[in-house]
Formats: C-alpha cells, sequence, structure tokens
C-alpha cells in the first residue's frame, strides 16, 4: 500500500510539473494566469502583454479596435481579451500552437508572433486589419466557450473575420472582384474541406493558395449580407454563440439548405465576371 501511495504521489507531482511547464512555457502558455517574462498593460477594453525585449507601444491602438469589432458582430466581449505580443521567435513557437502571424485561442485570447510586427512597422502588412480579423474570433470563441469553439465551422469563422475586417484585397488577399475572375477560371475551395484531410485534394492555379481561400470564404459571407441582409449574419453569428449546428441554423435563418446556397454563390460569382474578362 505504501509503494502504491508514493508512486501515486510520485505521477502526482510529475504531472503537476509537466502542466507547470506547459501552461508557463509551452503551448499552454495562453491559458496561464501568469505570464512569466512580459510586461502587463491593462487598458480600458484589453490586457496587452509585450514580452521583454520588444519596444512595442501602440497599446491604444488595439484597444480602439474593441468597440468596432463588438459593433459589427452585434455581440460584447465577455472579458478583456489578452494579447500577447511577443520578441522573440523561438519563444513564440515554444509557447503557441501555431506558426502564422496571428493567432486567437478558444478562450479569446490572441498571440502576435515578434514577424508580424516587424512587417506591420516596415508597412507590408496592416496590424489593424490582422487584429481586427482576430478580434473577430476572439468575440465569437468568448462567446461559445472553449468546447463548443472547437468544433464550429472555421470556414464560416475566417469568412466572418475576412468580410468584417475589410480584408479582401489588401496585401497577399485578392479582392472581391479577383476573387470572382479566379472562381470563373475554374478555382473553387469547398468550404467544409478546410482544415480537413481532403484539404490537399483541391487543386488551385492561384498565386497565394491560402490568401485566396479565405478570400472566397469572405466573398460568401459577403453574398449573404448582399442576398439576405447584414440582419440574418447577425442571426446566424448569435446561433453559433448559442452552440447551434450551423446547417440547421442556416436552413432557419435563410430558408435555403447551406449546399444549395454554394451553388447559389458560384454561379452568382459567374455572373459577376463580364462575359469580356472570362478567357
Amino acid at each position: 500500500m505504501r509503494r502504491r501511495t508514493k508512486l501515486s504521489i510520485s505521477v502526482g507531482v510529475v504531472v503537476v510539473l509537466i502542466l507547470g511547464y506547459l501552461f508557463l512555457f509551452g503551448k499552454l502558455f495562453p491559458y496561464s494566469p501568469i505570464a512569466i517574462g512580459f510586461a502587463r498593460h491593462e487598458m480600458a477594453h484589453t490586457v496587452i502583454y509585450v514580452q521583454h525585449g520588444s519596444d512595442f507601444n501602440k497599446y491604444q491602438i488595439i484597444d480602439n479596435l474593441l468597440g468596432p469589432v463588438e459593433a459589427f458582430h452585434q455581440l460584447k466581449f465577455k472579458s478583456k481579451p489578452k494579447i500577447y505580443i511577443f520578441s522573440d521567435r523561438l519563444s513564440y513557437l515554444r509557447r503557441t500552437v501555431t506558426q502564422a502571424r496571428f493567432y486567437a485561442y478558444p478562450n479569446g485570447n490572441l498571440v502576435v508572433s515578434p514577424w508580424a510586427i516587424a512587417e506591420a512597422d516596415s508597412g507590408k502588412i496592416s496590424l489593424e486589419i490582422y487584429l481586427t480579423h482576430e478580434l473577430s474570433h476572439s468575440l465569437i470563441y468568448q462567446q461559445m466557450g472553449v468546447l463548443a469553439a472547437y468544433k464550429c465551422p472555421q470556414w464560416l469563422m475566417e469568412g466572418i473575420a475576412v468580410y468584417s475586417s475589410n480584408q479582401m484585397g489588401t496585401t497577399w488577399y485578392p479582392s472581391k472582384e479577383e476573387t470572382y475572375m479566379a472562381i470563373c477560371d475554374g478555382n473553387y475551395f469547398p468550404p467544409e474541406y478546410y482544415k480537413t484531410s481532403r484539404e490537399d485534394e483541391v487543386k488551385l492555379n492561384v498565386k497565394y493558395r491560402i490568401a485566396f481561400i479565405y478570400s472566397e470564404f469572405g466573398c460568401i459571407v459577403d453574398y449573404l449580407v448582399e442576398s439576405y441582409g447584414k440582419d440574418k449574419l447577425i442571426d446566424l453569428i448569435k446561433s453559433l454563440s448559442n452552440n447551434e449546428n450551423y446547417k440547421v441554423a442556416f436552413m432557419k435563418i435563410y430558408g435555403i439548405d447551406f449546399d444549395g446556397f454554394l451553388l447559389d454563390f458560384q454561379a452568382h460569382a459567374r455572373q459577376e465576371v463580364k462575359p469580356a474578362t472570362i478567357q
């Protein structure tokens, strides 16, 4: 019995040490209440953590983004999102689950890579547009909760974020018109393949694959608003926030099944492109 007790205690200590490391220095860092190596800046709407070694100081610019994000989605943040600004590439890769410039976690917290800050400072990307995109995710995730966020259709989350941040036509992202032209040229990514094992089945003849996919998703959301009005989109967002099945919610709100709507969207994209532009 003593051996079992000692073994249980030893296993418990090891588990605690592993979890402690993961929360402080590993992949669970964005869920940790402690941010070792970061300076904390409490703002009116956000809490911004800046890693030592970074000279980032655009706290107010970030904080000012939350009002417009809430206004578009007609939802309120339940708590101040935490935004982690990294200065160290290795630390970023160790303490996050992504290699992307920006990433929103299911608990609503955001991480920002050091190369994203460098690209924003050089004018290569817009910090405001990218953060508005991620804050869209953050707001919806906060409404849903962590577990439900994992079940949410990621293509729709990206489409709403691209549309609400006016990201189409900036940096690498094709504009609405360019996206429609690419669709007419035979490029189309089925939304439900996104983040699945079927992604690689789709061959696309576009310059920037992921940028085209995101702009396509943005165009789908744009077409929803154009065809049915923004109020119905807000109803769909709120249905997601209430953890409803999105296909059931889609049918209830729009009166058309989702697959049928996608066929309408593709036909609309082809009609929007003037025949003279189609080779």
